[in-house]
Formats: structure tokens, sequence, C-alpha cells
């Protein structure tokens, strides 16, 4: 029974060996991916002792081995064609570094940027409110105005021509204006100026004056003394209270109205900081032919505007 079954071993072992192609070294076995499972479950269940699944794949393995060996030896012979990744990876590389480089240099003229626009800004809030605080804390310092008196040194009235020839009265007026001026700011002082000094009858316009500009330091006064003249205005009959009282002026009175504007600057912070004050001036003064020379009190007949 054992001989039997041996026999038949060897008659299974040489169908095998003869259905299977003949092995050569050429043949593109290293190509082709492992066995299927059918070849495995023939190779694990058949009949012969010997053809056993690890000679089996120890064939192709020694063969794969073999192609990459020399396919490795054929590209070492043929340095025409290098392998991809040996060109590209040093070119990557280097890429990587200039960009790194561009990247840090990029990010810090940014910053640098970036600190100087923060700092600009800030710089520019903080003098903006430095300067609002200054000029918030000027505008209380109003300077102190009133007109203590004015004082009608001549007055004439005569006949005579205006410049195209007409007849028509003519006045003449001399008077000068006392006005006191007080800084109260404790830390600025002021430039003034004025706007002329007028005395109107109504509509009509018979004197003039101007104030000199001048500088008051902090917490400092003055008084000041402008003079109001009127040289051969003619009046075409527009005071009817003077129209034939050239022979008796003593006993005239004409009422006037004197206006002006006072004009003080500050310059607190140069020319950024400079509060500014204006005050509009309106007095009703009396001219009375028998009061020339003698100062008529203004204390309480201006308006302060």
């Amino acid at each position: 029974m054992a001989v039997t079954m041996h026999a038949k071993s060897d008659s299974e072992v040489t169908s095998i060996d003869a259905s299977s192609p003949p092995r050569s070294p050429r043949r593109p076995l290293y190509y082709v991916q492992s066995p299927s499972q059918h070849d495995v479950e023939k190779m694990s269940y058949g009949s012969s002792p010997f053809g056993s699944p690890h000679h089996y794949h120890c064939s192709p393995i020694h063969h794969s081995r073999e192609s990459s060996t020399s396919r490795f030896s054929a590209s070492l012979k043929n340095p025409r064609h290098p392998a991809p990744w040996k060109r590209i990876q040093p070119r990557h590389e280097a890429d990587d570094d200039d960009d790194d480089d561009d990247g840090d240099d990029q990010g810090s003229g940014n910053h640098v940027r970036f600190y100087v626009v923060c700092f600009v800004f800030s710089f520019v809030v903080l003098f903006t409110i430095f300067s609002l605080i200054l000029w918030a804390a000027s505008t209380p310092y109003k300077p102190e105005i009133f007109v203590k008196n004015m004082v009608f040194h001549s007055f004439n009235l005569q006949a005579g021509m205006d410049g195209t020839g007409v007849p028509t009265d003519m006045l003449t007026l001399n008077s000068t204006i006392k006005i006191f001026y007080r800084n109260p700011a404790t830390f600025f002082g002021v430039h003034v100026t004025s706007t002329p000094l007028e005395l109107h009858y109504y509509q009509l316009k018979v004197a003039s004056g101007y104030m000199k500009k001048f500088y008051q330091s902090r917490k400092r006064e003055r008084i000041i003394v402008a003079a109001v003249l009127g040289n051969q205005i003619p009046l075409y009959g527009g005071v009817p209270v003077l129209s034939g009282a050239r022979d008796h002026l003593e006993s005239v009175s004409v009422p006037l109205n004197l206006t002006f504007v006072m004009r003080s600057r500050a310059y607190v912070l140069g020319r950024l900081v400079k509060p500014k004050f204006y005050r509009r001036i309106l007095c009703e003064v009396t001219l009375k032919g028998n009061r020339l020379g003698k100062p008529l009190n203004l204390t309480h007949s201006c308006i302060y505007k």
C-alpha cells in the first residue's frame, strides 16, 4: 500500500514538473505580482510533498532582486538620465532657503513699518489731546475790558464845500477815549488789536480813531488812550440839531454812538494753539457844548458782546 502511494506521488511530481514552464532568468517573472488565491490554495493543498510554497516564492523574489540590481547598475552606467529626485531635491532646498530668507526680510520690514506707523499715530493723538487741553484751559481767561470815559476837547461847526463843490456845514471834532484792559491769564500773554473806533450820528459817521496794537503779559492790566477825530466832515443837513447852531454851540447836545471791536489773541503753543477773544463794544455818548474838556463817565453806558 505504501509502495503504491509513493509511485503515485512520483507520477504526480512528474506531471507537475512537466506541466510547469521551464525557468529562465530573462522571463519577466519579477514583473508579475504575487500569485492569486487560487494558486496559493493549489500549492497548499497539492498532492506532491515536494512542491512546497516556499520553493515557489523563492524564485520570483530572487529574479526581482536581480532585475532591480541590474536596473540600478544600468542607471549608474548611463548618467545622462539621472533620477528625477536627484535633480529636483537640491533646487527645492535652495528655493526653500531663499523663500525663508525673503520671508524673514519681508516680515522684519513689515514690523518696522508697523512700529513707525504706530509711533506717528500715537504722537499725533497725544499732541492733539495736549493741544485741546491747553485750548480748553485758556478759554476761561477772557480779557477784562470796559470803557472808562470819553473827553471832547474841541467842537467846531462852519460853512464849507465838499470835494465836489457842494456847499454844506463842515464839522470838526477832537476827542479821546480811555479803555481799561486786563489779562487775567496765568500762563500766557495776549496780543491786542482793535477795529477803528467810530462815532456815528445814526448812520452818519462824524469821527473815527485807531488804537495801537500792544502785547499784554499775563496777569497785567493797563489803561489805553485812543484819539477819535473828525476833520471837516460834511453834514449835508444830516444832523438837524446842528443846523443853524454855529453861533451857540455851547448849548447844543448831540447823541452819538461809539462802536469798535477789540481782538485779543494768545499764542499758548506757538501758532498751533492760539485762542482768540473778541469783544464788541457799543457805547452811547452825548456831545454837549458846555462840557468840552470834561470826561464823560461811560462805565454804565456801554454794551459788551
